[in-house]
């Protein structure tokens, strides 16, 4: 009888475990990623953490009327509506929002790598917005609006493509170039090309970034980062 016991607590135990170590095996990613990027140490954290942190901020952006009420899902926390069952509510409207951890810090490190970029004359930055540009054009053709979900497409392919247009164009500068072309890839490509396909989608929050760390905009540029 002890030892049944023992055996049904084993995977309570693991998935406990489990749940310590993935966020720390994902900071220590994380910064190992955004270390290739040139910045300094103190930055480095400081961006991390405001991902982690960011990512339980959607800033509403519009709120887009619908004709007939839906079930929407109340729970955003991180994303975990994905893995977990969570209360509905009946709406009319559907709310446009930004995350902070999962759109606008990666687009905010974006923008200076770009200026970086730039630092090391027009062709290099000519190669980085070439990269930008393969890569929206390959994100906005695999997007797919899914209801309840917003825009969905196969998670390695944005951040392949940007690592093998960075390694391609200009492999001193890939890391950087791959961070941009990750980052921006996804958010022109898939959500902001498809924005029309979003409002008609019956969700109670369409948020940009809105799974935070886990969000794709996130994990594209920081894949791509690694890989170049």
């Amino acid at each position: 009888m002890q030892s049944g016991n023992t055996q049904g607590c084993l995977p309570l135990f693991l998935f406990a475990v489990f749940m310590i170590l993935f966020p720390l095996f994902l900071a220590d990613v994380m910064i190992t990623a955004l270390g290739r990027l040139g910045l300094s140490p103190r930055v480095t954290l400081l961006a991390a953490m405001g991902i982690f942190i960011g990512g339980m901020i959607n800033i509403p952006v519009r709120r887009i009327e619908k004709n007939q009420p839906f079930d929407a899902s109340s729970c955003r926390f991180f994303g975990l509506h994905r893995f977990f069952a969570d209360q509905t509510c009946r709406q009319q409207h559907t709310v446009l929002a930004v995350n902070v951890g999962g759109c606008v810090i990666p687009c905010l490190i974006a923008a200076y790598e770009l200026f970086r970029i730039a630092g090391h004359g027009p062709g290099a930055l000519g190669l980085a917005l070439t990269a930008v540009g393969i890569n929206i054009f390959i994100c906005y053709h695999t997007a797919r609006p899914v209801a309840n979900v917003g825009i969905a497409m196969p998670a390695l392919v944005p951040a392949i493509a940007a690592a093998a247009c960075a390694l391609l164009l200009y492999r001193e500068l890939a890391p950087p170039i791959a961070f941009c072309a990750g980052v921006l890839g996804p958010l022109i490509g898939a959500d902001l090309l498809h924005l029309k396909e979003i409002e008609k989608l019956n969700t109670g929050v369409a948020s940009i970034g809105g799974a935070g760390t886990f969000d794709g905009i996130v994990l594209s540029g920081l894949l791509a980062t690694l890989l170049a």
